[in-house]
């Protein structure tokens, strides 16, 4: 059994994909081809935000975003503990310092009502992680910026095609930052990523960091990077439009229902929650156990394959780790480290394949 099966998803869209992979060879324009614009048309379209820039990866989406809103030594961003690297990575590669707030047990999400606290003179941004394809509190959150003048990013690697209170992610905030990493919901065949806003400056300055910084050919603004997302990776992604909306569908389909398996099972296992005001589209389809190493072990012993995203938090890892924040800081986010383990999930999980995982957990629980 794949973890995240991209096989069968490339052999149900192989005519598209192949055809878009075709195009772009027969005309050669490998950077900035045409299909990045139609791609940035489409997703733009999809989230509703006004303007996508597409770029190279998820993690230069999040560092283009901070240098487009001027953020850098001195500054402070306020972010969640667990999360994937490149939340804080991108924080220290701008020159400023993450600062961390726990996060709510129920959805693994930073909490809202923890950040004012941490609000200091030096803080310039608010960066949520929509973490496993859920939405963070926006709404709480962007009223919060706003009292104290800060900007938004939402770190929206695992949420793309998520709904939040009618509204899609990357467009709940001023800027929405996605990863189009083969194993996301919508992935290309390599790295790629994508920024999204509603405001025309921050737009631009985006688009020039994007390529060098340059406003014009050999005309140099502003301090960029080159983050350029290439046109075959564009050309993939537009391929796996063809079928996204179907996939977002089954996604969700197959999150409720490995939920009412498992609880009908009655095996010891704690779900994540997921808000009724919003939906999740399973990025990771990730519950939490106890005696984890054990229970995974006994998957792997059934031909059931898991992984844990994320073993340590930001806090507790050399690179990220503050003097001021010893290991015992933040406890959701220690105790979440501790017991998360995610099964398999793809749009492509058959039914029979969702109930074998299903009895295999119900196995393992009991023999751990």
């Amino acid at each position: 059994m794949q973890f995240i099966d991209l096989k069968s998803q490339y052999q149900a869209l192989k005519t598209g994909i192949d055809a878009r992979i075709q195009q772009v060879l027969d005309h050669g324009q490998y950077i900035m081809g045409p299909e990045v614009a139609e791609l940035e048309a489409a997703l733009a379209r999809l989230t509703g935000a006004k303007h996508c820039i597409t770029v190279s990866s998820g993690t230069e989406a999040l560092l283009i975003a901070l240098m487009a809103e001027g953020i850098g030594p001195g500054h402070e961003v306020i972010t969640t503990p667990f999360t994937f690297a490149a939340t804080a990575e991108t924080i220290v590669l701008a020159g400023a310092k993450p600062v961390y707030v726990d996060i709510r047990p129920g959805d693994c999400n930073i909490d809202p009502a923890l950040i004012e606290a941490a609000i200091t003179p030096a803080t310039r941004a608010i960066m949520p992680v929509s973490l496993y394809g859920q939405v963070a509190d926006m709404d709480e959150i962007n009223a919060i910026a706003a009292r104290h003048g800060l900007s938004v990013i939402e770190d929206a690697a695992q949420s793309f095609g998520a709904s939040y209170k009618g509204r899609m992610s990357c467009n709940v905030s001023r800027i929405g930052a996605t990863s189009f990493f083969p194993s996301k919901p919508l992935g290309c065949y390599g790295d790629g990523g994508a920024l999204f806003t509603s405001d025309d400056a921050l737009a631009q300055a985006m688009r020039e960091i994007r390529v060098h910084g340059q406003s014009a050919r050999y005309t140099h603004t502003r301090v960029g990077v080159g983050g350029r997302m290439d046109t075959l990776q564009c050309a993939v992604v537009l391929g796996k439009l063809e079928r996204f909306e179907w996939e977002i569908t089954q996604r969700k389909r197959l999150g409720d229902r490995y939920a009412e398996l498992i609880q009908a099972s009655g095996v010891p296992v704690e779900l994540l929650d997921v808000a009724s005001d919003r939906d999740c589209v399973w990025a990771q389809y990730t519950v939490k156990v106890d005696d984890r190493a054990a229970v995974i072990a006994a998957l792997k012993e059934q031909g059931i394959p898991t992984a844990v995203h994320y073993p340590r938090p930001l806090h507790r890892q050399p690179a990220y780790e503050r003097p001021d924040c010893p290991p015992t800081c933040f406890p959701h986010a220690n105790r979440a480290a501790d017991r998360v383990m995610s099964l398999p999930m793809s749009a492509d999980l058959g039914d029979a394949e969702q109930q074998r995982v299903v009895e295999a957990l119900v196995n393992a629980m009991a023999t751990a």
